[in-house]
Order: structure tokens, then C-alpha cells, then sequence
């Protein structure tokens, strides 16, 4: 029997264009949501709003951001969708500041977030809600004092100790130059580094390359299509990634990492080294044994919402530590005289402090400070904010008005690009961050780590690391470009962070006219 017409085939095609048309009307129902409100707006497309590119991986969310903030030039805000959802991007400087500081207490909240059933990504400090992100970043704090990092400095010397064999092993003498991977060799420093500092684990991945604990690392980052829409489901997609239970650091990684730290933690317990390392660890125990019973809107401090601290810094430290410093070396390969200038003071520092490298001697590089800060404009490992509301805002000074949960993001690589406030913005120039300079830079156009209560919690800690590594190869050696050095730099579109295409930097190594041991 038949449904409509006396045909099967006929009554299929009814069937399945009434169908097409309500999935049309039901994915269009909010365009031209922001043209009522007298918002600039993109004009959208079916089914996938102005995200098209991003979703077939064929451009960096970050330089998609960047296109919409440099075709509203003198607007506040304009608007776009993704699939059928309504964002807002903010260009108005006054209102960023808004909403990084001012009404931080409106828009505490991140759009984007993992699935609750995935603990290890939910409840990490990056995805978590507020009260539970207040309380969680407060007892994590201490781990990034000044004198927290001062006592650990010890530990990321013995790491750079694996670098200086590494290089040794190299044995460019007599003029020889080797190719390096920039990249390569900064990830494996810091995922020693971040091993030993923060987990008691010492790995030397100079000496073990393919050690478990690198291998799984890599795959949280792994640049391959699956991996790449997890990822941007996760800062753009949140319905996406909760109908898909998509895990934030993959679901091999998660296996592992959880069975790795549960494993150190129950070993460290059992045998009362608490409190001698003063590490993580140490300080993820304490907040186990301390908040017994605790419960803050379903997170808890034991299990895998304990275990999620640990992981999202691990992640966290591992690739955005890793890729600026390759960025470093790449810029300071194409501009020999800026990396002349830096090995100098490099030079000088180590000669006041008689040939040591010290957390104070470390901290006294002004034009190390300058360059790091240039890197972190042109290559911010990520190139944008996300909040939301958590009420109904009225925008100061601006006739518009946000419902409630409404997502917002901040275009922080086009500010980064704004040749209003860095002029020739495409050139690297660490003369931008000098002191003069900096004092009248206009707030809000900088914050590679973010502004307000949630910039990143371990930015000084990225900093030393950053630093130390520059300071263990330019202070022996110089890099040049060669002919698999990539000449304009690219961008790998498919992944959310700034990397560079394949996560490759290569470049020529030599040993430096003049060096000091």
C-alpha cells in the first residue's frame, strides 16, 4: 500500500523533498538574525552559515576570524553564523575590555566546551564553568608563584642538559651545518621539561623519541581530517561535540594519560614523598585529601576531574610552549641581525653571571623579552577568544543588546595584524615591544595569552621555558635558512592552534662565530 500516490518511487521523492525543505527552513530559520538588530552581518549558507572553509579544513579558524574583523574596518562588531547558530565578532576595543575585565562576571564562561561525559576534558581549568573554574584555578595557583618557578628552575636546567647532548651529538664543528626540525627539537625539550617539573617523570625524549608518553602527547595534536574537525568541534561546535561524545585530548590519549597520572599520583602516595617535589602532583594530592567530599556542581576533586588538571596541563604546555619557540628560531633565521643582537645579549648575560644560567639571569634579557613578545603577535598559539552570556547584556554605549548564552568571540590575531596599531604588521620587529612603544600601545589590541581573570595560568612558566631554550641553542649556535626552509611561512589550516603546514620548521644549524661555554 502506497502512502501518497499509487507509485513507491514517486511517494520516496515526495517523502524526501519535504524532507530537504524542512531541514532547509529549520537550518535557515535565524538568518538575518543580526540585520534585524542593525548589526553588519555576513550573508550565510545553508546548512553551514559562513563556516564552509573551516569546516573542509581549508582555512585556520584564526585567519577566518581575521577576514570577517578586516571587512567590518570601523564597525564595533559585525555578525556571521555558524551552521545555523548566531555569533557576534567583537572589533571594538572598549568592548573587549568589557568583557575580557569589566563584566568579566557576565561573560565568565567559555562557548567553547567538551562533552560532560568526557571528565578529563570537561572539567579541565581550560573547559570548566564557573563557580568550579574560580575555585579549581585558585588551588591550582600556587604551582606558578614566582618562587614556585624559581624552586623548579633546577629541574628545567637538567632538561636542558638533554638539549646540550643532543646538540653536542651533532658535532657541528669545522664549519658543518645539519638541517634540524626547529619544531621537533622544542617539543622534545618541553615535554621534558613539563615531565619532570610538573609529574616527577623523567623521560629525556632526546635519548627515547618514541616513548609512550611523547607518542600518546603527539596524538592529542595529531594533524589528520578525524582529528582536525574533533578539534574545531570543540571551539565552535559544542552541540556537535556532546550528540558525538568527542573527547577533547582523543580517546587513546585519554586511556593512557588517565592510567599514567592515576598511576604516579597512587605510587606517590603510597610512598610519602608528598610535598618533597612540590610539584603538580604534590598539589593535585593535597586538593585530594583536602577536599573530601567536596562537590562543586558536579565536579569533585578525585577521579578523572582531579586526573583533568593534570592532562590540560600536560596538553597545554607541550605544543604552545613548543611552537613559538620554533616560530623564534624560523624569524630569527630570516633576519640574521636580530638574532646576532639577541646571541649578544645572551653573551653579556652569561658573562655577568659568570657563565651560568640562572633564573635571575634568565629573567634579565629585556631584548629577549621584546622578541618573545613579537613572536607571540605574529604567531599566537591561539588566535582567538570565546564567551558567552550568562544574562542578557545591554552592549555600553552601543544600541544592542545580547540574549542570554550568546556566544562572542575576539578576533585576537586581526588586533595582532591591525596596521592601526602595528604598522607593517606582516614584519617581524621586536623593536614594537621596547619600552617606549609599550607604553603607548592602546590596551586590548595585545594578549597572546589572554586578558582579564581568565588569562592563562601558566604564562610566566611558558615564558621561562621559552627562554631557556633560545638561550641553550643561540648561546652556541646560528641558524640559517636552507632549501626545505618554508619561504613565506604557511599556516596549517587544519588545526585550531597556529602551527606551521605538517608541523615542520626547517633550518640550517652551525655552531656560532662566537660562543661563550
Amino acid at each position: 500500500m502506497t502512502l501518497i500516490t499509487d507509485c513507491w518511487g514517486l511517494d520516496g521523492i515526495i517523502i524526501l523533498t519535504i524532507l530537504i525543505i524542512t531541514a532547509y527552513l529549520y537550518m535557515t530559520r535565524n538568518f538575518k538574525y543580526w540585520k534585524k538588530r542593525g548589526v553588519l552581518e555576513i550573508t550565510p549558507t545553508p546548512f553551514v552559515g559562513n563556516f564552509m572553509e573551516c569546516l573542509l579544513l581549508k582555512k585556520a579558524s584564526a585567519y577566518f576570524l581575521k577576514e570577517l574583523y578586516d571587512r567590518a574596518k570601523g564597525e564595533p562588531y559585525i555578525g556571521f553564523y555558524i551552521l545555523d547558530k548566531p555569533i557576534l565578532l567583537i572589533r571594538d576595543r572598549e568592548i573587549i575590555k568589557n568583557i575580557l575585565i569589566k563584566d568579566f562576571n557576565i561573560f565568565c564562561d567559555r562557548y567553547a566546551t567538551g562533552d560532560p561525559k568526557d571528565r578529563i576534558g570537561y572539567a579541565s581549568l581550560f573547559f570548566i564553568n564557573n563557580p568550579a573554574w574560580k575555585i579549581v584555578r585558585t588551588k591550582i595557583t600556587p604551582f606558578f608563584t614566582s618562587g614556585k618557578l624559581k624552586k623548579m628552575f633546577g629541574l628545567m636546567l637538567e632538561c636542558g642538559n638533554h638539549l646540550d647532548e643532543y646538540l653536542d651529538s651533532l658535532k657541528l664543528v669545522d664549519g658543518k651545518e645539519q638541517i634540524i626540525d626547529a619544531k621537533d627539537i622544542s617539543s622534545k625539550l618541553t615535554m621534558d621539561v613539563i615531565s619532570s617539573t610538573a609529574f616527577g617523570l623523567d623521560v629525556n625524549t632526546f635519548k627515547n623519541p618514541n616513548i609512550d608518553f611523547r607518542k600518546y602527547g603527539k596524538m592529542i595534536f595529531k594533524n589528520n581530517y578525524r582529528r582536525a574537525l574533533e578539534m574545531l568541534s570543540l571551539f565552535f561546535l559544542p552541540n556537535i561535540v556532546r550528540i558525538a561524545r568527542l573527547k577533547l585530548f582523543g580517546a587513546e590519549s585519554t586511556a593512557f594519560l588517565r592510567k599514567l597520572f592515576w598511576e604516579t599520583i597512587t605510587k606517590r602516595m603510597e610512598s610519602g614523598e608528598i610535598s618533597k617535589r612540590h610539584d603538580l602532583i604534590d598539589i593535585l594530592i593535597e586538593l585530594k585529601k583536602n577536599s573530601r567530599g567536596d562537590e562543586i556542581e558536579g565536579f569533585e576533586f578525585d577521579g578523572d576531574d582531579l586526573i583533568a588538571q593534570a592532562v590540560s596541563f600536560f596538553s597545554a604546555g607541550f605544543d604552545t610552549s613548543a611552537v613559538p619557540i620554533a616560530f623564534t628560531l624560523y624569524e630569527l633565521a630570516l633576519q640574521p641581525d636580530i638574532q646576532n643582537t639577541l646571541r649578544k645579549e645572551i653573551h653579556q648575560a652569561l658573562n655577568n653571571f659568570n657563565g651560568k644560567v640562572t633564573y635571575d639571569m634568565i629573567t634579565s634579557l629585556p631584548y629577549m623579552d621584546m622578541v618573545m613578545s613579537e613572536i607571540l603577535r605574529k604567531y599566537p598559539p591561539v588566535g582567538f577568544l570565546n564567551r558567552k552570556t550568562m544574562e542578557t547584556y545591554q552592549i555600553p554605549n552601543f544600541n544592542l543588546v545580547l540574549e542570554k548564552d550568546m556566544p562572542v568571540y575576539i578576533p585576537m590575531l586581526a588586533l595582532h595584524y591591525d596596521s592601526e596599531y602595528f604598522p607593517n604588521p606582516e614584519k617581524f620587529d621586536p623593536e614594537r615591544f621596547n619600552e617606549e612603544n609599550k607604553r603607548n600601545m592602546p590596551s586590548c589590541v595585545y594578549f597572546p595569552f589572554g586578558d582579564g581573570p581568565h588569562v592563562c595560568i601558566g604564562t610566566r612558566f611558558a615564558f621561562l621555558l621559552m627562554k631557556l631554550t633560545l638561550i641553550k641553542i643561540l648561546n652556541k649556535y646560528e641558524v640559517t635558512p636552507c632549501e626545505k626552509t618554508m619561504i613565506p611561512m604557511i599556516i596549517d589550516p587544519t588545526m585550531v592552534m597556529t602551527a606551521p603546514l605538517n608541523g615542520e620548521i626547517y633550518l640550517n644549524m652551525r655552531k656560532a662565530n662566537t660562543v661563550t661555554d
